[in-house]
């Protein structure tokens, strides 16, 4: 997070580790037990906003927070929106139908790339980002209980849609607010954290991590894939090779799955050994020139 020049291959490369460390999300969120979706996203949230003032003190200070009204419309509709949409999805359609379309925020990076100055959108990079998706819905198949789309779950799809809109659109648009330092982020995160302690305290139970094991996780989240990855991530949009870090977006979903095998917490199957095929074929495709 240092204000140095940063070219656009360190950019990208930072970018790139955002995508690693969310790859951990679904095994940490596993060890966090029962704790309800919104009471995590809030504990979450309020650490990674954390990790963004230990930065901002260590460097330009903790007036990067003080950001015009438009930068935290952006930052806070496209973290808590896309968390609120999210949960809303699960609940309201199944969670492979929904996961599957709201993974296509990776290819509408792609395709939004378009629109920034210099876009470049190439059919390679359409191409690569094609194979992802391919990718990832089969690695969905393969897990099962894929029962296709039905009209009656026609809320929960929608609210997937708009995720993967958002998330993308939010992504994209990072460019566009490149004079906002990247330790402003974690007023972001501090925002969406007291955002999602009211949505919790309003429609959810409270069930706190129980011992060391799931308190821990939550503190792992927090730091990693809900804090220095958004952080991360930032760098990644504005500096680096947007389209690219779309394409590899897909290896997140794979990286989990493995993770989850090598934890014990899944088994391998051929439809994982086939989306890192298409995966990282498709990254391939996306980076020939």
């Amino acid at each position: 997070m240092s204000s140095a020049p940063l070219s656009p291959a360190s950019a990208t490369r930072i970018g790139l580790a955002a995508i690693a460390l969310w790859a951990t999300l679904a095994l940490l969120t596993a060890a966090t037990g029962r704790v309800p979706p919104f009471l995590l996203t809030a504990l979450t949230f309020a650490l990674g906003g954390i990790v963004g003032l230990g930065a901002a003190l260590a460097g330009p200070g903790l007036g990067v927070l003080a950001q015009r009204p438009l930068a935290y419309l952006h930052g806070v509709g496209g973290l808590f929106g896309y968390h609120f949409l999210y949960f809303a999805a699960l609940k309201w359609a199944p969670p492979a139908e929904a996961g599957l379309i709201n993974y296509l925020w990776p290819l509408l990076i792609v395709l939004l790339s378009a629109l920034l100055p210099g876009g470049g959108l190439k059919r390679v990079h359409v191409v690569g980002a094609l194979m992802g998706f391919a990718g990832t819905v089969v690695l969905l198949l393969g897990k099962g209980g894929f029962g296709g789309i039905e009209a009656r779950y026609a809320p929960g799809y929608l609210a997937a849609l708009a995720c993967a809109f958002i998330w993308s659109s939010y992504s994209v648009l990072s460019r566009r607010f490149a004079d906002v330092p990247t330790q402003a982020v974690a007023g972001f995160c501090l925002v969406t954290a007291l955002l999602a302690a009211a949505c919790h305290l309003a429609w959810e139970e409270t069930v706190w991590p129980s011992g060391l094991l799931e308190w821990s996780a939550v503190a792992l989240l927090g730091i990693g894939p809900v804090g220095i990855a958004f952080y991360a991530w930032d760098i990644g949009m504005k500096k680096g090779d947007v389209r690219l870090l779309g394409v590899a977006s897909y290896a997140a979903p794979v990286l989990s799955t493995l993770l989850l095998v090598l934890a014990g917490f899944a088994a391998p199957t051929w439809s994982l050994a086939a989306a890192c095929l298409l995966i990282v074929g498709g990254a391939f495709v996306a980076t020939r020139r």
